[in-house]
C-alpha cells in the first residue's frame, strides 16, 4: 500500500537516467523503462481508470475510480532515493508501474522485528499491471529492475502487502528465486524478502532473460506473415529481389508487397501502405531510402508487427546524421514492442521446411541442416553462405545483423540454444557489443553445442555503424574471454567451415591421440608433423598401405587404426596413383568410420566438404559423412578444434567462487567513503589511488592480508621496525614512483642484522635524487616464485582478472593469463595453469611444489572484489611469493575512479541499444 508521509520530494531530486531500459517480455515483445516524472500524471490517470474495478481493488484494497489530484501528484513527484517509481510504456502508454517507498526504522513490524535492519534499508514494495498486459511478464521485469534500483539507493530488503486473493502478484514474487516470508493479519498477507542477488535470483533472471530472446528470434524466424516494403518491378531493386527470394525459397506463410501505386508486383498482390494490408502481419522487410524508414516502422508499430528487418542503408555507416537516425529507428521500434534486424542487413532465412522463409538477398535457399550461421557483415554474408553450399554444409538459420543496432549474436545463440534443428553455431562477429553477456550466454549455449567464432579486427575495434565502447584491455582479453566460455576461435573463413564440418558430421574425440593411415607416404607424413605440431597425441605410426592398394587392402588398414587401442581419432590420407576420384576406397573409408566411435577426418584427393561418396549408414541407423579437406594440415587443424573443444566440454566447470570472509558491504562503504568529496581532473573523472593503509583495509574486506611493514624516515625508525616485525627483514621505497624506477635499486632483500640493516640503508638512501624518501621496512617472505595478480576495469569488458609470473616474463614476453569474473573454480585453476610458466609452481625440475591451492584462493577473492565493485579501476598485487605453504602479498596498488556508465551486462534484463 502507499505510504502518505508527503506530497513529494522536498528539493529537486536528480532523474536517474541510467534506470532507464529497454526490456524484452515473456512474449518476445519490447517494452521501455523509465523512472516516473511529474509529466507523467495524465497518462498515469488513463492508466488507471482503464483498469478493472478488481485490478484497483487488489492494488488499493478500496474501490478508486479515479485518483485525485493530491494521489497523482504523490505518485509521481518522488525523489528517486527514498521514494522511487518506475513505469513500464509501451508507445505513449502507460502499461505497468513498479514503487517502493523506504521505511523509517521501526516504521513496520518486519523492520521492527530486523531492529531497524541496515539503518532504513526496507522499503514498502508495490506494483500494477495493466489488465490488457497481464501475464507478459511485466511484473518480474519491473521487480528485477525495481530491486536494482533499490540496492543502488541503499535499500536491501522489501515487504509488501497484499490481499490473499492476488495470487498473481504473489507468484511475481515468489518466483523471483528470493526466499520470501509470509504473514498473515487482518486480512492481509505481508511478504519480505531480502533482494541482494543470490545464485537462484541470478539463474531465474538468467533463465526468463533466455526464454524472451528466444521468443523474441523465433517471431522473426517463424513468421505467419511477411510483408515486403519497396517491393519494386524495377529489375535489381533491392525491394523487388528480397520479394522474388521469397517466392523462389518457397515460403509457406502469407506474403504482402507494399507499393505506393503498383497492384501487383513479382505476381503479388500490392497494398500503399502497410496500414492498408488486408491482415495482420509478423515481419516486415523494409528496402526503401534511408529518409523513409522512420515512417514505415512507425506504421509497422502500428499494425503490430513483431520485428522488421531494415535492408536499407544510410545509417549510423554515413555519420553523425545516420547515427540519430538509426537511434530513432531502434526507438521507434521498441516503442511499438519490436525487434530490428538491421538496419544495413543481408536479411535473414530459415531452411526449416515448415517456413521455407528467405528474407535476404541470397538468390537461393540453401539446404536444410544443422549449422546455424549468424554475420555482421553483409558484404561476408555472401561469401558465408555461398561457402556452405559449396561444401555441401546444411544450414538451420541465418541472420546478417548489419549495423547491429538491436538484434545481435546474443540473441541468436540464446534462439538457437532451443532449436532442435540447429546443433553447431557459427558467428562472424565484426563487434562485440556485450562481452559479459556475450561470454555468459556462449558459456551456457557452448555445454550442448559448438560454438565456433571467427572475429575481425581488435577486441575493441569496430566497423562504421556499430556502436561499441572503447576498450583499454588487451587484445588477449578476447581469446581469454573465448576460452572461458568454450567458444572456438578461428582466423578465416575457410576455418570455420572446416571446423564446422567436423562438428556437424563426426563424434567429438574422446582424448587427444590420433592415429593416420592412408597410402600415401607423404601425406602421412604431413599429417603426422601436424599433430605434433598442434599438440596432438600420435598413436603409435602411421598405418600405410602402397599407393596402388585396391579398396579391399585400404578397408583393411582403415579398420586397423580405427581399431587401435589408445586412439580416439583417425586422419586418413588417400591420393588416387592415377588421378581422379577413387569412390571405392571412399567407400570403404565411409562404411569403416561409420561402423566407429572414433572421430574421423580425410585428406582424400579429389574432394572436399561434405561429399556424398563419404557418407555411410551407422549401427543406429543415422548417415554419417567423414568431412573430406584439401590437405592434411586442414584436416589436422579442423580435428584440433574439435579435441580442444570436446576437452573444455569434459572438463568440471566447476562452482562459482564463494570465498568466506568478504564483507562486502563494509568495502562498498570504503569505496563511497575514499571517493566522496574528491574533484574530478581536467577530463571530468573523479579518481584517486589508494594510499598503502587504505588499500589494505579494501583488501581486508575480501580476506586479502598484506604482510606487515612499517614506514621509517630514518635508521633508527628503520631499526626499531625491524626489531618490531623481526628479521630478517626487507627495504623498499615507500613511494611507489620510486619503486618503479628502473635506474634506482630499490629493493635490499634478506637483511639478518642490524649491522646489515645500516649498511643497506646508507646504500638505499644514498643514491642520487633519494635523499630523505621513506622507506618502507617489511618482514622477509619465505622462500618461494614471485607472481603477479592484477584486475582492471573496462568500459567493455567489465572487469578483468589477470595472472603471471612477476617480473620479465611477464612484462616483455607478455606470459599473462586473462579471466572476466564471475569466475568459477574451474576458471581459477584454468587462470593459474594458462601461462607458459606455470610449470614453476608445479615442481619444475626438481624445485618444490608450491602452494597452489593458497593462489587459487587468492585470484577467487580478486575476482569477487572485481567483480562487486567496478569503482576499482586497477589493482594490483605484486609481488605475491608464493612459497611451498601459503603466499605472501607484498604491495598492493588501487586506483578507484568513479563509474559515470553502468556495466554492460548488470543482472537485470535489459536490451541494450
Amino acid at each position: 500500500m502507499e505510504d502518505a508521509r508527503g506530497e513529494g520530494a522536498s528539493t529537486a531530486p536528480t532523474y536517474p537516467r541510467h534506470w532507464e531500459a529497454d526490456v524484452l517480455l515473456r512474449d518476445g515483445t519490447t517494452a521501455h523503462l523509465r523512472p516516473i516524472t511529474p509529466d507523467d500524471a495524465e497518462a498515469l490517470q488513463r492508466f488507471h481508470v482503464a483498469q478493472s474495478a478488481e485490478s484497483v481493488y487488489l492494488r488499493f484494497f478500496s474501490a478508486m475510480p479515479r485518483l485525485s489530484t493530491r494521489d497523482l501528484r504523490r505518485f509521481t513527484e518522488v525523489d528517486h532515493v527514498d521514494r522511487v517509481a518506475l513505469v513500464a510504456t509501451s508507445g505513449e502508454d502507460i502499461i505497468g508501474i513498479g514503487r517502493y517507498d523506504r521505511l523509517s526504522p521501526g516504521e513496520h513490524a518486519d523492520e521492527r522485528e530486523r531492529g531497524g535492519g541496515r539503518g532504513g534499508g526496507t522499503a514498502e514494495v508495490a506494483f500494477n499491471i495493466a489488465d490488457a498486459h497481464q501475464g507478459r511478464g511485466l511484473g518480474s521485469v519491473l521487480l528485477e529492475h525495481l530491486a536494482a534500483a533499490a540496492r543502488e539507493r541503499g535499500v536491501h530488503r522489501f515487504v509488501a502487502e497484499v490481499l490473499p486473493q492476488n495470487r498473481r502478484m504473489t507468484s511475481v514474487f515468489r518466483d523471483a528465486g528470493y526466499e520470501v516470508t509470509h504473514a498473515y493479519d487482518d486480512g492481509v498477507v505481508t511478504l519480505a524478502f531480502d533482494i541482494d542477488p543470490t545464485e537462484r535470483s541470478l539463474a531465474v533472471t538468467s533463465a526468463r532473460e533466455h526464454r524472451a530472446e528466444a521468443s523474441s528470434l523465433r517471431s522473426l524466424l517463424t513468421p505467419r506473415s511477411v510483408a515486403v516494403v519497396g517491393a519494386s518491378r524495377t529489375p535489381g531493386s533491392v525491394g523487388g529481389v528480397v520479394l522474388a527470394d521469397l517466392l523462389r525459397g518457397g515460403y509457406t506463410g502469407r506474403l504482402h508487397a507494399v507499393h505506393p501505386q503498383a497492384p501487383v508486383v513479382e505476381g503479388v498482390l500490392a497494398s500503399e501502405s502497410l496500414q492498408v494490408l488486408p491482415e495482420p502481419v509478423d515481419l516486415v522487410v523494409v528496402a526503401v531510402p534511408a529518409d523513409a524508414v522512420l515512417g514505415v516502422v512507425r506504421d509497422a508499430a502500428r499494425v503490430q508487427a513483431r520485428g522488421v528487418v531494415v535492408v536499407s542503408s544510410g545509417f549510423a555507416e554515413t555519420g553523425p546524421a545516420g547515427a540519430e537516425r538509426q537511434r530513432a529507428l531502434v526507438r521507434i521500434a521498441r516503442a511499438g514492442g519490436m525487434r530490428v534486424v538491421g538496419p544495413n542487413s543481408f536479411g535473414l532465412l530459415t531452411t526449416d521446411p515448415q517456413v521455407r522463409l528467405n528474407a535476404s538477398l541470397a538468390p537461393e535457399l540453401p539446404p536444410a541442416g544443422g549449422l546455424g550461421l549468424f554475420s555482421q557483415s553483409g558484404a561476408l554474408a555472401v561469401a558465408v553462405l555461398s561457402s556452405a553450399a559449396r561444401r555441401g554444409l546444411g544450414v538451420s538459420s541465418f541472420v546478417s545483423a548489419g549495423n547491429r543496432a538491436d538484434v545481435s549474436g546474443n540473441d541468436l545463440m540464446q534462439f538457437w540454444e532451443e532449436d532442435e534443428r540447429t546443433s553447431v553455431v557459427g558467428l562472424y562477429l565484426e563487434s562485440v557489443g556485450n562481452p559479459r553477456k556475450f561470454s555468459r550466454v556462449a558459456r551456457r549455449l557452448a555445454r550442448t553445442k559448438p560454438v565456433v567464432v571467427l572475429k575481425s579486427g581488435g577486441s575493441g575495434g569496430a566497423p562504421p555503424g556499430h556502436a561499441v565502447r572503447t576498450s583499454r584491455a588487451p587484445a588477449e582479453a578476447f581469446d581469454a574471454m573465448l576460452r572461458q566460455a568454450g567458444v572456438i576461435r578461428v582466423e578465416t573463413v575457410h576455418q570455420l567451415f572446416d571446423t564446422a564440418q567436423v562438428l556437424l558430421t563426426q563424434p567429438l574425440p574422446a582424448g587427444d591421440r590420433v592415429a593416420v593411415v592412408g597410402n600415401s607416404a607423404a601425406l602421412g607424413a604431413l599429417a603426422a608433423e601436424a599433430l605434433r605440431s598442434w599438440g596432438l597425441v600420435l598413436a603409435g605410426e602411421p598405418v600405410a598401405v602402397h599407393p596402388e592398394a585396391d579398396a579391399r587392402e585400404c578397408r583393411a588398414a582403415v579398420e586397423e587404426a580405427l581399431g587401435r587401442d589408445g586412439a580416439d581419432a583417425v586422419v586418413a590420407c588417400f591420393a588416387p596413383p592415377v588421378g581422379g576420384v577413387d569412390v571405392d576406397v571412399a567407400g570403404v573409408l565411409a562404411r569403416a568410420a561409420a561402423a566407429s566411435d572414433r572421430t574421423t577426418v580425410a585428406c582424400v584427393v579429389g574432394m572436399a566438404g561434405v561429399e556424398p561418396a563419404l557418407a555411410a549408414t551407422g549401427p543406429d541407423g543415422q548417415e554419417r559423412v567423414v568431412p573430406a579437406y584439401p590437405s592434411p594440415e586442414d584436416a589436422v587443424r579442423a580435428l584440433v578444434s574439435a579435441v580442444r573443444y570436446a576437452q573444455w566440454r569434459q572438463k568440471d566447470p566447476g562452482t562459482r567462487v564463494a570465498p568466506d570472509g568478504v564483507d562486502a558491504a563494509a568495502a562498498r562503504r570504503l569505496v563511497d567513503g575514499a571517493l566522496a568529496g574528491v574533484p574530478a581532473d581536467d577530463d571530468g573523472r573523479v579518481a584517486l589511488e589508494l594510499d598503502d593503509a587504505a588499500a589494505g583495509r579494501l583488501l581486508a574486506c575480501y580476506g586479502i592480508a598484506l604482510e606487515p611493514a612499517r614506514t621509517a624516515a630514518d635508521v633508527e625508525g628503520a631499526l626499531a621496525a625491524a626489531e618490531e616485525l623481526g628479521y630478517p627483514v626487507a627495504l623498499r621505497f615507500a613511494d611507489r614512483a620510486l619503486r618503479r624506477r628502473r635506474d634506482l635499486a630499490g629493493l635490499r632483500a634478506d637483511i639478518a642484522t642490524e649491522g646489515e640493516l645500516r649498511r643497506d640503508w646508507a646504500a638505499l638512501t644514498t643514491q642520487p635524487g633519494v635523499e630523505g624518501a621513506p622507506v618502507l621496512v617489511q618482514a622477509m617472505a619465505p622462500p618461494g616464485v614471485p607472481v603477479t595478480v592484477s584486475s582492471m576495469e573496462d568500459e567493455l569488458f567489465g572487469p578483468l582478472v589477470s595472472f603471471g609470473l612477476a617480473g620479465d616474463a611477464s612484462e616483455l614476453l607478455g606470459d599473462v593469463a586473462h579471466r572476466i569474473p564471475p569466475l568459477t573454480t574451474g576458471d581459477v585453476a584454468d587462470l593459474v595453469r594458462g601461462i607458459r610458466a606455470a610449470p614453476r609452481l608445479f615442481g619444475y625440475r626438481g624445485s618444490p611444489r608450491l602452494d597452489v591451492a593458497a593462489l587459487e584462493d587468492l585470484l577467487a577473492r580478486t575476482s569477487v572484489l572485481a567483480d562487486d565493485l567496478p569503482e576499482v579501476a586497477q589493482l594490483s598485487l605484486t609481488p605475491v611469493v608464493v612459497s611451498p605453504r601459503g603466499l605472501s602479498v607484498l604491495l598492493a596498488r588501487i586506483r578507484l575512479e568513479r563509474v559515470e556508465r553502468r556495466r554492460t551486462d548488470t543482472g537485470s534484463r535489459r536490451v541494450l541499444r
